[in-house]
């Protein structure tokens, strides 16, 4: 089985119809970019009408101009995509935005937007094209894109890890319940890194009637970090075809980073054996929470 515990995967991409939300710049042109490369027919999604129309006739894409966080947007894109090509294979739940604010000075304005765009999109989108998928006798893929801050966070990414944690569960359980019935449509959940994008810059697309702003962008490209590794959309893209093709659960951009997530996963596998020896349990536990098997009060 590939790696992530895939259980489908669409090998040849050739004639397969794919949809990208976000894919008018950043990882969703990276994306779509590298779905037509592979011979597939893509529809690019977003809110910027005229990126989209640019990067639709650079990639020879369809562009259908969509808000993510509207649900009727989603469903007229599905509408769309069915319209121009019969069927859906894959679907890229792509589009985010990227401010930050530690917890206490976001104001609700900013929770409703963050949420609306990162976690809700990802829903609208399952939600309108998984029965398109599912009815599809080629087979299907979704991917949803999380972040490395949905399996660790850090100051001031409260209100964006909340929602990539969201995709992430999401994105798991989906994926579970699509082998549990013995389908032919797989899900990814894409978790990158640091990316060449233009994410620092997302307040441009604000919802004029969220107007109450505690977030602020902020170019991490200008931070001096040294666990910072850059890498290009193009590049993102060719893990999300990799992850399409193989069907793995897990598409990472930077497996460099492994150590952030080993250091939060070695905490909590420390608070379970504390708590395992508060409560008199033997060594067994101890032994389950080293292996990763979950075993344990609350698992499964």
């Amino acid at each position: 089985m590939p790696a992530g515990g895939a259980v489908s995967g669409l090998p040849d991409l050739d004639g397969k119809v794919a949809v990208v939300t976000g894919g008018a710049s950043g990882i969703g042109k990276g994306i779509a970019t590298r779905l037509a490369a592979e011979g597939a027919r893509v529809i690019i999604a977003d809110i910027q009408r005229d990126a989209m129309e640019a990067t639709a006739a650079e990639i020879g894409a369809l562009g259908v101009l969509t808000d993510v966080s509207d649900a009727q947007s989603v469903a007229d894109l599905a509408r769309a995509a069915v319209e121009a090509f019969g069927t859906v294979h894959v679907v890229c739940n792509n589009a985010g935005i990227g401010p930050l604010a530690p917890v206490a000075d976001l104001t609700l304005d900013d929770w409703r937007w963050m949420l609306g765009v990162n976690l809700w999109g990802v829903i609208h989108g399952v939600h309108a094209f998984l029965p398109i998928l599912k009815a599809n006798r080629e087979g299907g893929h979704i991917v949803n894109t999380a972040s490395m801050a949905g399996l660790v966070a850090g100051p001031r990414l409260g209100a964006y890890a909340a929602a990539k944690y969201g995709v992430v569960g999401l994105t798991e359980v989906l994926a579970a319940e699509l082998a549990a019935d013995g389908s032919r449509v797989g899900a990814s959940v894409l978790c990158p890194g640091t990316v060449r994008t233009s994410i620092g810059t997302s307040s441009r697309n604000r919802p004029a009637d969220l107007p109450d702003a505690g977030f602020k962008d902020v170019d991490i490209e200008l931070e001096d970090n040294p666990r910072y590794r850059w890498i290009y959309p193009d590049e993102a893209g060719s893990v999300v075809v990799r992850a399409i093709k193989r069907g793995d659960l897990y598409a990472l951009t930077h497996p460099d980073w492994y150590p952030m997530v080993a250091e939060r996963h070695a905490a909590i596998a420390a608070a379970f054996r504390e708590q395992a020896a508060e409560a008199g349990f033997d060594a067994g536990l101890d032994a389950g929470v080293d292996a990763g098997t979950g075993t344990g009060p609350g698992a499964g």
